[in-house]
Protein backbone atom coordinates (compact mmCIF):
# COMPACT_ATOMS: atom_id res chain seq x y z
CA UNK A 1 0.00 0.00 0.00
CA UNK A 2 2.78 2.40 0.94
CA UNK A 3 4.66 1.67 -2.32
CA UNK A 4 1.46 2.25 -4.35
CA UNK A 5 0.86 5.57 -2.63
CA UNK A 6 4.42 6.70 -3.39
CA UNK A 7 4.09 5.73 -7.05
CA UNK A 8 0.70 7.42 -7.25
CA UNK A 9 2.22 10.54 -5.76
CA UNK A 10 5.09 10.51 -8.25
CA UNK A 11 2.65 10.06 -11.12
CA UNK A 12 0.57 12.94 -9.84
CA UNK A 13 3.65 15.17 -9.56
CA UNK A 14 4.71 14.18 -13.09
CA UNK A 15 1.21 15.00 -14.34
CA UNK A 16 1.32 18.42 -12.71
CA UNK A 17 4.74 19.16 -14.22
CA UNK A 18 3.65 18.03 -17.68
CA UNK A 19 0.60 20.24 -17.55
CA UNK A 20 2.31 23.22 -15.96
CA UNK A 21 2.44 26.43 -18.01
CA UNK A 22 6.25 26.38 -18.30
CA UNK A 23 6.23 22.85 -19.74
CA UNK A 24 3.21 23.33 -22.01
CA UNK A 25 4.49 26.61 -23.40
CA UNK A 26 7.97 25.38 -24.30
CA UNK A 27 8.63 26.64 -27.84
CA UNK A 28 9.50 25.33 -30.31
CA UNK A 29 9.29 21.60 -29.69
CA UNK A 30 8.27 20.47 -33.19
CA UNK A 31 8.84 21.43 -36.87
CA UNK A 32 7.87 24.87 -38.17
CA UNK A 33 6.24 25.63 -41.52
CA UNK A 34 7.05 28.88 -43.32
CA UNK A 35 4.47 29.67 -46.00
CA UNK A 36 5.44 31.59 -49.15
CA UNK A 37 2.42 33.01 -51.04
CA UNK A 38 4.26 32.91 -54.37
CA UNK A 39 5.99 30.37 -56.60
CA UNK A 40 9.49 29.07 -55.99
CA UNK A 41 12.56 30.87 -57.37
CA UNK A 42 11.26 34.44 -56.95
CA UNK A 43 12.62 37.11 -54.64
CA UNK A 44 10.15 36.34 -51.84
CA UNK A 45 10.85 32.63 -52.06
CA UNK A 46 14.59 33.31 -51.84
CA UNK A 47 14.07 35.42 -48.71
CA UNK A 48 12.06 32.60 -47.14
CA UNK A 49 14.60 29.89 -47.93
CA UNK A 50 17.53 31.90 -46.62
CA UNK A 51 15.61 32.71 -43.45
CA UNK A 52 14.41 29.12 -43.00
CA UNK A 53 18.03 28.01 -42.64
CA UNK A 54 18.55 30.57 -39.90
CA UNK A 55 15.33 29.49 -38.17
CA UNK A 56 16.53 25.90 -38.18
CA UNK A 57 19.89 26.88 -36.69
CA UNK A 58 18.31 29.01 -33.96
CA UNK A 59 15.35 26.77 -33.11
CA UNK A 60 16.93 23.34 -33.42
CA UNK A 61 13.81 22.24 -35.32
CA UNK A 62 13.22 21.46 -39.00
CA UNK A 63 11.67 24.32 -40.98
CA UNK A 64 9.68 23.53 -44.12
CA UNK A 65 9.16 26.20 -46.78
CA UNK A 66 5.68 25.71 -48.25
CA UNK A 67 4.86 27.52 -51.50
CA UNK A 68 1.15 28.27 -51.88
CA UNK A 69 0.93 30.62 -54.89
CA UNK A 70 -2.13 32.05 -56.59
CA UNK A 71 -4.41 35.09 -56.77
CA UNK A 72 -1.53 37.52 -56.33
CA UNK A 73 -0.59 36.04 -52.96
CA UNK A 74 -4.12 35.78 -51.57
CA UNK A 75 -4.16 31.98 -51.42
CA UNK A 76 -0.97 31.71 -49.39
CA UNK A 77 -1.65 34.62 -47.05
CA UNK A 78 -5.21 33.50 -46.35
CA UNK A 79 -3.84 30.01 -45.60
CA UNK A 80 -1.63 31.53 -42.91
CA UNK A 81 -4.50 33.60 -41.51
CA UNK A 82 -6.66 30.44 -41.13
CA UNK A 83 -3.90 28.25 -39.67
CA UNK A 84 -3.71 27.00 -36.10
CA UNK A 85 -2.45 29.99 -34.07
CA UNK A 86 0.21 28.00 -32.23
CA UNK A 87 3.29 29.63 -33.78
CA UNK A 88 4.21 26.60 -35.86
CA UNK A 89 2.71 27.96 -39.09
CA UNK A 90 4.19 31.30 -40.07
CA UNK A 91 4.05 33.17 -43.35
CA UNK A 92 6.01 35.64 -45.41
CA UNK A 93 3.90 38.81 -45.42
CA UNK A 94 4.66 40.66 -48.62
CA UNK A 95 3.91 44.24 -49.62
CA UNK A 96 2.20 45.61 -51.53
CA UNK A 97 0.01 42.50 -51.91
CA UNK A 98 -1.04 42.16 -48.28
CA UNK A 99 -2.35 45.74 -48.50
CA UNK A 100 -3.52 46.13 -52.08
CA UNK A 101 -5.52 42.90 -52.44
CA UNK A 102 -8.08 43.86 -49.73
CA UNK A 103 -8.34 47.34 -51.28
CA UNK A 104 -9.11 46.14 -54.79
CA UNK A 105 -11.50 43.28 -53.95
CA UNK A 106 -13.32 41.38 -51.23
CA UNK A 107 -10.41 39.28 -50.01
CA UNK A 108 -10.10 36.35 -47.62
CA UNK A 109 -7.85 38.41 -45.34
CA UNK A 110 -6.84 41.93 -44.46
CA UNK A 111 -4.10 43.40 -42.29
CA UNK A 112 -6.01 42.56 -39.11
CA UNK A 113 -5.86 38.85 -40.00
CA UNK A 114 -2.21 38.69 -38.92
CA UNK A 115 -0.04 39.13 -35.88
CA UNK A 116 2.89 40.96 -37.45
CA UNK A 117 6.08 39.59 -35.90
CA UNK A 118 8.87 41.48 -37.68
CA UNK A 119 9.99 42.68 -41.07
CA UNK A 120 13.13 41.08 -42.49
CA UNK A 121 13.93 42.48 -45.94
CA UNK A 122 13.33 45.72 -47.82
CA UNK A 123 13.53 45.09 -51.57
CA UNK A 124 12.72 48.48 -53.14
CA UNK A 125 11.25 49.00 -56.59
CA UNK A 126 13.47 50.09 -59.48
CA UNK A 127 13.00 51.24 -63.06
CA UNK A 128 15.37 50.02 -65.75
CA UNK A 129 15.87 50.42 -69.49
CA UNK A 130 17.90 48.72 -72.20
CA UNK A 131 21.45 50.04 -72.14
CA UNK A 132 21.21 50.96 -75.84
CA UNK A 133 18.54 53.54 -75.04
CA UNK A 134 19.78 57.13 -74.45
CA UNK A 135 17.72 57.39 -71.23
CA UNK A 136 20.20 57.50 -68.34
CA UNK A 137 18.22 58.85 -65.38
CA UNK A 138 14.76 59.13 -63.90
CA UNK A 139 14.67 62.75 -65.05
CA UNK A 140 15.40 61.61 -68.62
CA UNK A 141 12.60 59.04 -68.34
CA UNK A 142 10.08 61.61 -67.13
CA UNK A 143 11.02 64.04 -69.92
CA UNK A 144 10.67 61.27 -72.54
CA UNK A 145 7.26 60.31 -71.17
CA UNK A 146 6.08 63.91 -71.28
CA UNK A 147 7.17 64.23 -74.90
CA UNK A 148 5.28 61.07 -75.82
CA UNK A 149 2.18 60.67 -73.61
CA UNK A 150 1.13 57.00 -73.31
CA UNK A 151 3.72 56.15 -75.93
CA UNK A 152 6.21 54.42 -73.66
CA UNK A 153 5.57 50.90 -72.39
CA UNK A 154 6.60 49.37 -69.08
CA UNK A 155 6.55 45.76 -67.99
CA UNK A 156 5.74 44.40 -64.55
CA UNK A 157 5.15 41.06 -62.85
CA UNK A 158 1.40 41.63 -63.13
CA UNK A 159 -1.55 43.86 -62.31
CA UNK A 160 -1.26 45.13 -58.75
CA UNK A 161 2.33 43.92 -58.42
CA UNK A 162 4.99 45.95 -56.64
CA UNK A 163 6.31 47.24 -59.97
CA UNK A 164 2.84 48.23 -61.17
CA UNK A 165 2.07 50.14 -57.98
CA UNK A 166 5.49 51.80 -58.11
CA UNK A 167 4.97 53.10 -61.64
CA UNK A 168 1.48 54.38 -60.82
CA UNK A 169 3.05 56.35 -57.98
CA UNK A 170 5.66 57.86 -60.30
CA UNK A 171 3.03 58.66 -62.95
CA UNK A 172 0.98 60.50 -60.36
CA UNK A 173 3.92 62.38 -58.88
CA UNK A 174 5.47 63.36 -62.24
CA UNK A 175 2.27 63.98 -64.18
CA UNK A 176 3.07 61.40 -66.86
CA UNK A 177 1.25 58.45 -68.41
CA UNK A 178 2.73 55.22 -69.76
CA UNK A 179 1.25 51.97 -71.08
CA UNK A 180 1.31 48.98 -68.77
CA UNK A 181 2.30 45.55 -70.09
CA UNK A 182 1.72 42.92 -67.37
CA UNK A 183 3.63 39.62 -67.41
CA UNK A 184 3.44 36.46 -65.28
CA UNK A 185 6.71 37.25 -63.54
CA UNK A 186 9.80 39.42 -63.62
CA UNK A 187 11.77 36.81 -65.59
CA UNK A 188 9.40 37.52 -68.49
CA UNK A 189 9.87 41.25 -67.94
CA UNK A 190 13.64 40.79 -68.25
CA UNK A 191 13.27 38.92 -71.52
CA UNK A 192 10.92 41.55 -72.93
CA UNK A 193 13.23 44.45 -72.02
CA UNK A 194 16.41 42.84 -73.36
CA UNK A 195 14.63 41.95 -76.60
CA UNK A 196 13.36 45.56 -76.76
CA UNK A 197 9.68 44.61 -76.76
CA UNK A 198 9.06 47.05 -73.89
CA UNK A 199 10.73 50.35 -73.04
CA UNK A 200 10.97 50.12 -69.24
CA UNK A 201 11.14 47.32 -66.70
CA UNK A 202 9.77 47.69 -63.19
CA UNK A 203 11.38 45.17 -60.84
CA UNK A 204 12.60 44.95 -57.28
CA UNK A 205 16.23 45.86 -56.67
CA UNK A 206 17.46 42.31 -56.03
CA UNK A 207 15.92 41.22 -59.34
CA UNK A 208 17.30 44.20 -61.27
CA UNK A 209 20.80 43.57 -59.95
CA UNK A 210 20.60 39.91 -60.95
CA UNK A 211 19.22 40.76 -64.40
CA UNK A 212 21.96 43.29 -65.05
CA UNK A 213 24.75 40.73 -64.70
CA UNK A 214 26.31 40.40 -68.15
CA UNK A 215 23.31 42.07 -69.81
CA UNK A 216 22.67 45.44 -71.49
CA UNK A 217 20.44 46.42 -68.58
CA UNK A 218 20.55 49.92 -67.08
CA UNK A 219 18.83 50.65 -63.76
CA UNK A 220 17.82 54.31 -63.47
CA UNK A 221 16.71 54.69 -59.88
CA UNK A 222 15.64 53.06 -56.63
CA UNK A 223 12.42 53.87 -54.74
CA UNK A 224 13.94 54.09 -51.28
CA UNK A 225 14.46 56.94 -48.82
CA UNK A 226 18.24 56.54 -48.90
CA UNK A 227 20.62 54.76 -51.24
CA UNK A 228 20.72 51.01 -50.85
CA UNK A 229 23.72 49.51 -49.08
CA UNK A 230 23.49 46.72 -51.64
CA UNK A 231 23.78 49.11 -54.60
CA UNK A 232 25.13 52.44 -53.29
CA UNK A 233 25.94 53.69 -56.80
CA UNK A 234 22.28 53.72 -57.82
CA UNK A 235 20.45 57.02 -57.12
CA UNK A 236 17.11 57.22 -55.39
CA UNK A 237 14.05 58.73 -57.03
CA UNK A 238 14.18 61.41 -54.35
CA UNK A 239 17.42 62.63 -55.91
CA UNK A 240 15.44 63.29 -59.09
CA UNK A 241 12.80 65.21 -57.12
CA UNK A 242 10.32 62.40 -56.44
CA UNK A 243 10.39 61.42 -52.76
CA UNK A 244 8.68 58.07 -53.33
CA UNK A 245 9.17 54.76 -51.57
CA UNK A 246 7.79 51.49 -52.90
CA UNK A 247 8.72 47.87 -53.41
CA UNK A 248 8.47 44.80 -51.22
CA UNK A 249 8.75 44.72 -47.48
CA UNK A 250 9.03 41.03 -46.58
CA UNK A 251 8.28 40.09 -43.02
CA UNK A 252 6.94 37.31 -40.84
CA UNK A 253 3.31 37.02 -39.79
CA UNK A 254 1.28 34.59 -37.72
CA UNK A 255 -2.49 34.09 -37.42
CA UNK A 256 -4.05 36.98 -35.52
CA UNK A 257 -5.52 34.63 -32.88
CA UNK A 258 -2.09 33.67 -31.53
CA UNK A 259 -1.78 34.26 -27.78
CA UNK A 260 0.31 37.15 -26.53
CA UNK A 261 2.74 34.80 -24.78
CA UNK A 262 3.25 32.60 -27.83
CA UNK A 263 3.67 35.69 -30.01
CA UNK A 264 6.45 36.87 -27.70
CA UNK A 265 8.14 33.48 -27.99
CA UNK A 266 7.89 33.53 -31.78
CA UNK A 267 9.17 37.10 -31.88
CA UNK A 268 12.19 36.18 -29.75
CA UNK A 269 13.01 33.32 -32.13
CA UNK A 270 12.52 35.48 -35.24
CA UNK A 271 14.80 38.16 -33.77
CA UNK A 272 17.53 35.62 -33.08
CA UNK A 273 17.26 34.21 -36.60
CA UNK A 274 17.24 37.69 -38.19
CA UNK A 275 20.52 38.43 -36.40
CA UNK A 276 22.06 35.12 -37.42
CA UNK A 277 25.43 36.04 -39.02
CA UNK A 278 25.04 33.42 -41.76
CA UNK A 279 21.59 34.75 -42.68
CA UNK A 280 22.96 38.28 -42.91
CA UNK A 281 25.83 37.08 -45.09
CA UNK A 282 23.54 34.95 -47.29
CA UNK A 283 21.17 37.90 -47.77
CA UNK A 284 24.09 40.15 -48.71
CA UNK A 285 25.28 37.65 -51.32
CA UNK A 286 21.73 37.43 -52.67
CA UNK A 287 21.64 41.27 -52.86
CA UNK A 288 18.71 41.54 -50.48
CA UNK A 289 18.75 44.47 -48.06
CA UNK A 290 18.13 43.36 -44.48
CA UNK A 291 15.80 45.74 -42.68
CA UNK A 292 14.57 44.30 -39.41
CA UNK A 293 11.54 46.17 -38.07
CA UNK A 294 10.05 44.84 -34.79
CA UNK A 295 6.35 44.07 -34.46
CA UNK A 296 4.76 47.38 -33.37
CA UNK A 297 6.90 49.46 -35.73
CA UNK A 298 6.32 46.97 -38.52
CA UNK A 299 2.56 47.24 -38.02
CA UNK A 300 2.77 51.03 -38.07
CA UNK A 301 4.83 50.99 -41.29
CA UNK A 302 2.25 48.80 -43.02
CA UNK A 303 -0.62 50.97 -41.80
CA UNK A 304 1.10 54.02 -43.30
CA UNK A 305 1.51 52.23 -46.63
CA UNK A 306 -2.11 51.10 -46.47
CA UNK A 307 -3.26 54.72 -46.21
CA UNK A 308 -1.00 55.62 -49.14
CA UNK A 309 -2.39 52.81 -51.32
CA UNK A 310 -6.00 53.65 -50.44
CA UNK A 311 -5.38 57.20 -51.66
CA UNK A 312 -3.69 55.89 -54.81
CA UNK A 313 -6.64 53.58 -55.51
CA UNK A 314 -9.05 56.53 -55.56
CA UNK A 315 -7.15 58.25 -58.37
CA UNK A 316 -5.39 55.35 -60.12
CA UNK A 317 -7.18 52.03 -59.52
CA UNK A 318 -4.67 49.41 -60.62
CA UNK A 319 -7.01 46.63 -61.70
CA UNK A 320 -9.04 48.72 -64.16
Amino acid sequence: MHRFCVLSGLLAIHSVIACSPAFAQDFPHKPITLVVPFTAAGGTDLTARLFARALERQSGQPVTVLNKPGAGGEIGMSYVARSEPDGYTLGIINTPNVLTIPIERHAQFDLTSFALIANLVDDPATFSVHADWPIRSISDLVEAAKRNPEGLTYGTAGIGSAGHIAMLMLEQAAGIKLRHVPFKGTADVRTALLSKHIDIAAANLSEALAFSQGSPWRTLGVMKATRSTTAPDLPTLAEAGYALQAGSLRGIGAPAAITAQRQQQVAALITKAANDPLFIEDARKAEQDIRVIPGDEYHKALQQQQTQFQALWKTSPWNR
